[in-house]
């Protein structure tokens, strides 16, 4: 009885910890290169709003006419719909600008910081907290060999 007496206050201890949600996970610099702006206008073909970061994709036009598709994560769901954006607002077909920064791995991969609807508004779509509030000017609004280049350096 005495050692069951002893493990209810641990066991409790434990679940209670276990009960606080984690706010740690990967950081924006683990995966995302803050040198490496990225400014680019697509159509959106696909948005996840998943927790812990929501994902759209986009198709980019390329300089010899071929197309590229384009993953950006960005916040949590209920943040972005506290700005206003669910799936009704970044439907496929829309044409949409994203600033933000490319994937360390150099694959077509980013993190959105802002994205520009087709009203000409700006929403903060990004979430993590250790991000660079505004990438670096880029010099075309869409991707192409050059400016994807120019962002590299």
């Amino acid at each position: 009885m005495k050692m069951r007496n002893k493990l209810i206050p641990i066991l409790a201890v434990v679940g209670c910890a276990m009960a606080i949600p984690a706010n740690a996970h990967h950081a924006f610099s683990a995966e995302f290169d803050a040198e490496k702006p990225v400014e680019v206008k697509g159509v959106v073909t696909k948005f996840e709003l998943v927790n812990p970061h929501s994902w759209l994709y986009l198709d980019v036009k390329q300089v010899d006419g071929s197309i590229l598709n384009w993953g950006f994560e960005f916040g949590a769901p209920f943040n972005l719909k506290e700005k206003g954006i669910t799936k009704k607002t970044l439907t496929p077909g829309t044409e949409i600008t994203i600033n933000g920064f490319k994937a360390k791995n150099g694959q077509n991969f980013g993190y959105a910081v802002t994205t520009t609807l087709p009203d000409g508004s700006s929403v903060k779509t990004g979430g993590a907290q250790d991000a660079p509030e505004t990438p670096k000017p880029v010099a075309s609004v869409e991707l192409t060999t050059a400016t994807a280049s120019a962002t590299q350096q």
